[in-house]
């Protein structure tokens, strides 16, 4: 490692204790760098080896640098093997001081300079000088000065850890814990283990809820913040909402801008962090390793994940976080009350298993009692919160604790109470007190007479009482926002009496309402729901007490419906739709809403009949509450259109649609959102009967006010401007019906994702396109490619999928693999039967496609039956005159042999 120079090549051993290690290898970098030979045991030496003789080794063959701690001078550690075996040989050693630390007696009169509170150059600076000592004669021919003082490591690219405790310039981890105590081995371990790989390593830290995961995962990054360049926080609880938050990591690199379309800038963070080795993310309170597996990152760097789940073997390795050891906890009791005797907090740990969070809200309790009046506090609430129902895997202790904690804090403050008790009923997630405005709150039911509306209409009140929460502890604000720990508030909404049950209830509902974001289909909004959509997902229905509330929660699973996850939405709109209904009766305004939101996911999820019996009751109820042309009935009709042509029944969709869009005209408007709605929803509807022509003109003028009125990327301007799309190719018009839909695509992608469902649609219509211009080689690579997406995230019996499939086989036919075109072409028909239905348009069709499959392998009573069979169904559910009727007919005419006389 020498290379000679002013050091001539001089051997130094770093020691150092486990917990200082980001330390220990800081100053060997910065040794090696000036030119020293150097020894560190977490790079030199390897599993298995005899410890006392590589060390006894080491301190043979050269001086020994020191790094002073509290750790260091622990008489457990094996460091105090090397420092005492350096003083009882009279070896020059070099001790510096890392932190505050006091030293034994035996080495005071020892200077060690200090590296810590000083800038990075500074403190390299001081470490050099302290390893050189003063300047003498040199013992060898100085280096050759050339280099321009630029250290060895630098000239040839090396970039070191930086300077222990310094933060790098992309970090968003939450606030360091300035009393966290202990953990020493295990963050030796994780950074070991995190270290000792060339490949990304993945650790998962597992363990009871209140055991200090999140906690101690914030301690290492920022112990360890000198080894990363980079280092991003991801809450993991919802999976639905990790893609955004590492959108916003690659905005924070610089590798994707804020307007680039978010799976497109989850891709370019995953093609940066490959061209990075310093790099660390973690993702906080996941649950489910599935569903994690795919937002890991394929680089090299560090991911650690915290969860309660400890099956994460076949995504990461797991690591066993404990409680702590006695010794930590009674210094965790100490540290926070000093007062506290050595006995007690020996007693106080015992009794609350030394779990960490029970620790710290004890130390908490102590202010107002001694340790025997909590002892005997502890030991009467903990039969009693075990009666009321605690969580089995929760500690008694914990849970009598929180109820300490929370008579305090109504005492002091009954506003922090309410507002605590109020999320106990939300999601473990910060809650977004600033998005509640007062205006929003004024606005809610009830809230004349809210204690909770008047504290969000005071600023000052708001300041006071989330002040009050952060200093009780029970609570984490930061920003605006304050986030209870997930076990103080389960134990907290178990703990509710009914009458708290019901104030809170009113509050939480008053807080969802105020925060709000609006229109779950405008673009415009979806940043804001990000941080109240877990809320909204998470409070149980009969728990929204006022109709603001119920239509947030509602419009919060239409949000996800228009971010195409009308699949996992699913089963909470049915508990919306089955309690209200339940408890407000089907008539009811809220229970209408969450019948048309429920209506929409089962068609979403290829549910049609029972979406068009819902709609169907839904909008006779409309009719008979509201009169036949109220805004509402209008728009659940124009649902129950839509609906029916899904289902295939297009002539009966037209005449609903036709008579829908007349009325609604007549009363909000030519150019009313709902309007424009049901006008896309015609064009769709007449081009599915062939009324190609027709359908381009209701196209196009949609289209232009649909632009006008909400804008270019709107996801329903961009779902009519497909159809347009799709209009103008059926005319002939290939190039005009390509730009629309590249056009189209490049703002679904944009505004929607790769993998939404309207854009792989476009994308699809897009293969077809290049078909149509005898790209046929081009067209088929696009189709397996949308058709392998599609299977993927719409699953293999969608109809959009099918649809792709069945294009794809006669891209297949067309390329003369006419034996792998007819297969898949059986396995699409079979699967449109199922699912459609034997007279749905889409399965006729694919049926038409198979026959002239089997003409082309020459089965032509195969083929002419199967067409008689699709010519007489076509004829009864589309028409006579239908374009694909006469199509049928003719080709049916071509494969009729001529009939002989008997």
């Amino acid at each position: 490692m020498s290379v000679g120079g002013a050091v001539g090549g001089e051997r130094l051993f770093v020691s150092h204790a486990g917990a200082d290690r980001a330390w220990a290898e800081w100053v060997a970098w910065q040794l090696q760098d000036a030119g020293y030979e150097v020894e560190l045991d977490v790079w030199h030496w390897g599993a298995g080896e005899n410890f006392v003789l590589r060390m006894n080794q080491a301190l043979e063959q050269g001086r020994m640098v020191a790094l002073f701690s509290e750790a260091y001078f622990d008489t457990a550690r094996f460091t105090t093997e090397e420092w005492t075996a350096v003083l009882a040989a009279r070896e020059k050693w070099v001790p510096v001081r890392i932190e505050a630390v006091s030293v034994p007696p035996i080495v005071k009169p020892l200077l060690a300079p200090e590296l810590f509170g000083l800038e990075e150059e500074q403190a390299r600076g001081v470490l050099l000088r302290a390893v050189q000592g003063p300047p003498g004669a040199p013992h060898s021919p100085p280096g050759f000065p050339g280099n321009g003082g630029v250290g060895r490591l630098r000239q040839v690219g090396g970039t070191g850890p930086r300077l222990p405790g310094s933060l790098p310039r992309v970090w968003n981890l939450p606030s360091r814990n300035a009393g966290f105590t202990g953990r020493d081995e295990l963050l030796v371990e994780v950074r070991t283990r995190l270290a000792d790989t060339r490949q990304v390593a993945v650790l998962a830290l597992n363990g009871w809820g209140g055991v200090g995961k999140t906690q101690l995962a914030i301690e290492y990054a920022y112990r360890f913040s000198g080894e990363y360049e980079l280092a991003w926080w991801v809450r993991a609880e919802d999976t639905a909402l990790i893609p955004e938050q590492l959108a916003a990591l690659a905005v924070a690199t610089g590798c994707a801008r804020p307007d680039t379309p978010q799976a497109e800038a989850v891709a370019a963070l995953g093609v940066e962090l490959r061209t990075r080795a310093r790099w660390l993310l973690i993702f906080d309170n996941a649950e489910d390793p599935a569903a994690l597996a795919g937002y890991l990152p394929a680089a090299s760097g560090h991911v650690l994940i915290t969860s309660r789940n400890p099956r994460w073997h076949r995504v990461a390795a797991p690591v066993d976080v404990a409680v702590l050891a006695r010794a930590e906890s009674v210094a965790l009791l100490q540290d926070r009350t000093r007062s506290l005797s050595e006995g007690d907090a020996d007693r106080l740990a015992a009794a609350l298993d030394d779990l960490p969070l029970a620790l710290v809200q004890a130390a908490e309790t102590l202010t107002a009692f001694t340790p025997d009046q909590y002892l005997a506090l502890l030991e009467r609430n903990a039969s009693e919160a075990t009666e009321d129902g605690t969580p089995p895997d929760y500690p008694h202790s914990l849970a009598a604790q929180v109820r300490v904690n929370m008579q305090r804090l109504a005492g002091q403050d009954p506003y922090a109470a309410d507002l605590l008790r109020a999320c106990a009923l939300l999601a473990p997630e910060p809650f977004p007190l600033h998005a509640c405005t007062p205006a929003g709150a004024a606005g809610v039911d009830g809230a004349n007479s809210s204690s909770m509306a008047g504290m969000l209409s005071d600023t000052r009140a708001v300041r006071r009482v989330l002040t009050v929460v952060d200093r009780f502890g029970l609570a984490r604000v930061v920003g605006g926002t304050f986030q209870l720990h997930r076990l103080t508030q389960a134990i907290l909404r178990d703990q509710l009496t009914p009458a708290q049950h019901a104030r809170a209830a009113g509050d939480a509902s008053l807080l969802l309402a105020a925060a709000y974001p609006g229109d779950a289909s405008d673009p415009a909004t979806w940043p804001r729901w990000l941080d109240v959509l877990p809320h909204l997902l998470a409070i149980a229905p009969s728990e929204l007490i006022n109709s603001q509330a119920r239509y947030a929660a509602s419009l919060a699973c239409w949000h996800l419906m228009e971010r195409g996850n009308a699949r996992t939405v699913l089963p909470r709109v049915e508990d919306l739709h089955r309690t209200w209904t339940s408890r407000l009766g089907p008539d009811h305004h809220d229970s209408m809403v969450a019948a048309v939101i429920l209506s929409r996911a089962l068609g979403s999820t290829q549910n049609h009949s029972r979406a068009r019996a819902l709609d169907e009751d839904i909008l006779a109820r409309k009719r008979r509450v509201l009169g036949d042309d109220h805004p509402d009935t209008l728009n659940s009709a124009s649902n129950l259109a839509s609906c029916l042509a899904d289902l295939g029944l297009t002539e009966q969709a037209r005449a609903l649609a036709e008579d829908t869009l007349a009325r609604q005209q007549r009363v909000l408007g030519d150019d009313h959102p709902h309007t424009l709605n049901t006008a896309s929803h015609l064009a769709s509807c007449l081009a599915e009967m062939g009324l190609t022509e027709q359908a381009r003109t209701v196209a196009e003028d949609t289209l232009a006010r649909q632009q006008r009125v909400l804008g270019d990327d709107h996801p329903h301007t961009l779902i009519t401007a497909s159809h347009l799309a799709s209009c103008l190719a059926d005319l002939g018009l290939t190039e005009q019906a390509r730009a629309l839909a590249e056009d189209t695509l490049a703002r679904q992608q944009r505004v929607l994702g790769d993998d939404h469902p309207h854009t792989l649609n476009t994308v699809s219509h897009l293969a077809n396109r290049l078909a149509e211009m005898g790209q046929t080689e081009e067209a088929r690579a696009a189709g397996e490619e949308i058709l392998a997406r599609m299977r993927r995230v719409l699953g293999d019996d969608h109809p959009d999928t099918l649809n792709t499939a069945s294009n794809l086989a006669i891209r297949l036919a067309e390329m003369g693999q006419t034996d792998e075109a007819r297969a898949l072409g059986e396995e699409i028909l079979a699967r449109m039967r199922r699912v459609l239905g034997d007279d749905h348009p889409h399965t006729l069709n694919t049926a038409g496609h198979l026959s002239n499959r089997l003409v082309d392998l020459g089965q032509t009573d195969e083929a002419r039956a199967l067409r008689e069979e699709i010519l007489a169904r076509m004829r009864r559910v589309l028409g006579d005159d239908h374009p694909d009727t006469l199509r049928t007919a003719d080709t049916l005419r071509d494969v009729r042999q001529p009939r002989t006389a008997n």
